[in-house]
């Protein structure tokens, strides 16, 4: 079973190799068979169970350099018509505070402390957690709260908006997707190639903090991972820039 394991990685003349993460899924099936026809009588022995998948890459958050970031900001508020207010807010929120997209779009007006200049998040498994807010997600916040927000909760019918920070165009309550959309947008207007996903703000809130010098366990608090394990990704991000700007900016680091 091992050289089994062996061949997936290697692949041969009919087949390619496979990645660690795709021989893992493989070995994964060919485990259940061999355990389902020990159950059902059909084998005596189960050659698998010894054989463990292999452990996938670990995969490094993907952040974006601080002037890409800056110009999606800049990208997003543009017009200044009530939907662009928002969408500038929302994006500076995302960086400024590190937020997921669920626990933005999930804010309320009353979960902002204007005098603390805090925010109320809620993250996984209902836990809390607050954190601060830059002076630049304040002062859009600012301005679509008193130009933006009150034009776009005109629309609501019905029930309302429950109190929502974040508004759509009918005055609702902002959708993950939308929010998603928002970025994606944002970033085409700005002419960021790389690819951007609802986390890329939140990966480079992080990678950024610890550029500048945080501590770990800080960044830990602010981002609401419950290990510290799962915030030391970032520091791999970090190590990597460090290596590059060694290699290039230290006239004995090349070979």
């Amino acid at each position: 079973m091992s050289g089994f394991l062996a061949r997936l990685r290697e692949g041969d003349a009919d087949h390619p190799p496979l990645s660690s993460t795709s021989a893992a899924r493989t070995v994964v099936a060919v485990r259940g068979f061999h355990k389902f026809a020990v159950a059902d009588g059909l084998a005596a022995v189960d050659p698998a169970s010894a054989v463990k998948p292999p452990t996938p890459a670990k995969r490094l958050p993907k952040a974006l350099p601080l002037a890409d970031v800056e110009a999606i900001l800049e990208a997003a508020g543009a017009p200044g018509t009530a939907l662009a207010l928002r969408d500038r807010a929302l994006l500076e929120v995302l960086y400024g505070t590190g937020a997921r997209i669920s626990e933005a779009v999930g804010l309320d007006v009353d979960d902002l402390d204007a005098v603390d200049g805090t925010v109320l998040l809620r993250g996984k498994g209902s836990k809390e957690r607050l954190v601060p807010v830059g002076s630049y997600a304040r002062e859009a916040v600012d301005a679509y709260l008193v130009r933006g927000r009150p034009e776009l909760a005109s629309a609501a019918t019905g029930t309302g908006n429950g109190g929502a920070l974040f508004l759509n165009a009918r005055g609702g309550r902002l959708s993950r997707q939308s929010a998603w959309a928002v970025l994606v947008k944002a970033a085409e207007r700005a002419g960021v190639s790389a690819d951007v996903s609802p986390h890329t703000l939140r990966h480079s809130f992080a990678t950024h903090l610890l550029d500048g010098g945080a501590d770990v366990r800080v960044v830990q608090e602010l981002l609401g991972h419950a290990s510290v394990t799962t915030t030391q990704v970032y520091t791999l991000v970090t190590v990597d820039n460090l290596r590059e700007v060694f290699a290039t900016a230290h006239p004995r680091a090349r070979d």
